[in-house]
């Protein structure tokens, strides 16, 4: 059955590239013929869920009889219909990975090294058990990863072409002091000399190649273990299990290092309960502990992934928002302040419900004042003012001539396959991933059509292009070749894809400086989870 499955597929996809390139318009009865037959194909072999779809798209379009398709418009109507059929084709080959997990659960590993075969064999089988991992090649561009994604542990060679791992290793523990994020030093060199300079220089854990995997996935999971560990103590309120103020100081400077490089806004705001020590005297600390406590949980499960929590006082705390405006913030905030005033908590000593509120101040950071101290200074005026005009309010800083708009990302897919630009298309236009983002995307059918369209020179905005390895007239390698030779190449975060069977390409990708790569056939989940950290990183 399977083999009817994936010639159901490629009859569809073969259609697909021949039409509608070969004309400009599709005809209705066409595509009414088209969905039909393949509808009752999809029925009798099993594609159940596709059959549905498609008598669902056949309703849909007879309700549309003298409509002639366009190509854009044709590409909106099947889209669901195409995903479908990428998830059933990658579901019938074999050697998919499964992940373990949601997309915030899994762990990022950072592995530094310049050998691309040794980085391809730790991607696969590191990958195999749910970890994501990230492989730089470039030491300047492994240091700009460490501090943008903030890895959960770094893997690092102790030798490189370009710079020696040990002063590697010195400028990474000098990027983020105030933060435990554990580093593997690997090498073939066992003397004592190398091994006391790397933990000298704040390794964690030094492992001579070449090792047992087994081992070597222990060890890491160890490390991961630990960071867990020292993150909980040193970083966690033990009560509410938000950041406590450790925590503050470091995400501020980071915020700013992104704010400065690469002019990403973020906004702070300062909330505070409204007469909380009155609940604290009238129904006692315990229920004072649980309103703070489902206060917490609340604001966390409404805020994005990205977003910082930091218990700031007794009953006051800090968000830090990245890539948020402030009125976008304040609308937030309202809509939880509303929900919590709604809330009723229960006084079981004294028989009786009691409700609460907060009051919360929002500012913008602004180029001309950058210093920590001082804009919570601002931002707790602006609270202040807040409670003063009656609380259970959101007051933003007013900030004169401020424009509001979106941090543009454009999105270039470059692929000759129509259904995987189609289908990933579809799964970053709807990802959560670019939540306050002004997403462009553009689709291109070969390296020759995205070279010659000029489109990734129109604006200095960052860019991530996603390359098929395999492409006629230009492939892939030649267009990141061609990226990496810009003297502005900075501009393109790139993910290559490549066959399974390209190990070639993989290593000329690596060493060309790919951000990331990942392998056909994928699960849309696996791609969206390596999505989001380089969209992350360049919000």
């Amino acid at each position: 059955m399977k083999n009817y499955k994936q010639a159901l597929i490629k009859s569809f996809r073969k259609k697909l590239e021949s039409w509608p390139y070969e004309r400009e318009y599709v005809h209705h009865q066409d595509l009414h013929q088209f969905l039909q037959s393949i509808s009752e194909t999809a029925a009798v072999i099993g594609l159940d869920k596709a059959g549905d779809l498609i008598q669902l798209l056949i309703e849909q379009q007879q309700e549309n009889k003298e409509k002639e398709w366009t190509r854009e418009g044709l590409r909106d109507f099947l889209s669901p219909l195409l995903s479908i059929f990428y998830y059933e084709e990658s579901s019938t080959i074999e050697n998919v990975i499964e992940y373990n997990g949601g997309l915030s659960e899994r762990k990022l590993i950072l592995l530094i090294d310049d050998d691309p075969a040794f980085i391809m064999f730790l991607k696969d089988v590191l990958g195999k058990i749910g970890w994501v991992v990230m492989a730089v090649a470039d030491p300047d561009r492994a240091i700009h990863s460490y501090y943008d994604l903030r890895p959960d542990c770094v893997i690092l060679h102790t030798h490189s072409e370009k710079e020696n791992g040990l002063a590697v290793l010195v400028r990474l523990k000098e990027g983020l002091r105030q933060e435990f994020i554990p580093t593997i030093m690997i090498s073939h060199d066992l003397s004592k000399e190398i091994r006391m300079k790397s933990y000298q220089h704040g390794a964690d854990d030094f492992i001579q190649l070449p090792f047992e995997i087994d081992e070597f996935i222990v060890r890491i999971n160890r490390q991961l273990k630990r960071k867990q560990a020292i993150d909980e103590v040193m970083l966690l309120d033990e009560l509410t299990r938000v950041y406590n103020r450790n925590y503050l100081q470091p995400s501020f400077e980071r915020l700013i290092s992104q704010f400065n490089r690469r002019n990403v806004p973020f906004c702070l705001a300062l909330i505070d309960l409204d007469c909380f020590r009155q609940v604290n005297e009238a129904h006692g600390h315990a229920a004072g502990d649980y309103v703070l406590i489902t206060f917490a949980e609340m604001i966390q499960s409404s805020l994005r992934q990205g977003d910082i929590v930091i218990r700031y006082g007794s009953d006051e705390f800090l968000l830090l928002l990245p890539g948020a405006r402030a009125k976008d913030t304040k609308r937030i905030l309202d809509r939880i302040r509303l929900t919590f005033s709604e809330k009723k908590f229960e006084d079981v000593n004294h028989h009786q419900s009691f409700s609460c509120s907060f009051s919360a101040g929002v500012h913008e950071i602004q180029r001309d004042e950058l210093d920590l101290r001082r804009n919570i200074e601002i931002v707790d005026q602006a609270l202040y003012e807040a409670k003063q005009e009656g609380k259970n309010r959101v007051k933003v800083v007013p900030i004169d001539n401020i424009r509001y708009h979106q941090k543009p990302i454009h999105v270039g897919i470059v692929d000759d396959d129509p259904i995987i630009r189609t289908m990933l298309t579809d799964l970053i236009s709807k990802s959560n991933l670019i939540e306050g983002v002004l997403l462009d995307i553009q689709t291109f059918k070969d390296g020759m059509e995205f070279i010659e369209s000029h489109w990734y020179l129109e604006s200095t905005d960052p860019y991530l292009i996603i390359l098929d390895g395999m492409m006629p007239r230009m492939d892939g390698i030649e267009v990141l070749q061609k990226l990496r030779e810009l003297s502005f190449q900075e501009r393109y975060t790139i993910i290559m894809l490549t066959s399974r069977k390209s190990d070639q390409d993989i290593s000329r990708a690596i060493r060309l400086g790919a951000d990331d790569y990942i392998t056909k056939p994928f699960k849309p989940l696996e791609l969206e989870a390596r999505l989001g950290h380089l969209i992350k990183r360049m919000k």
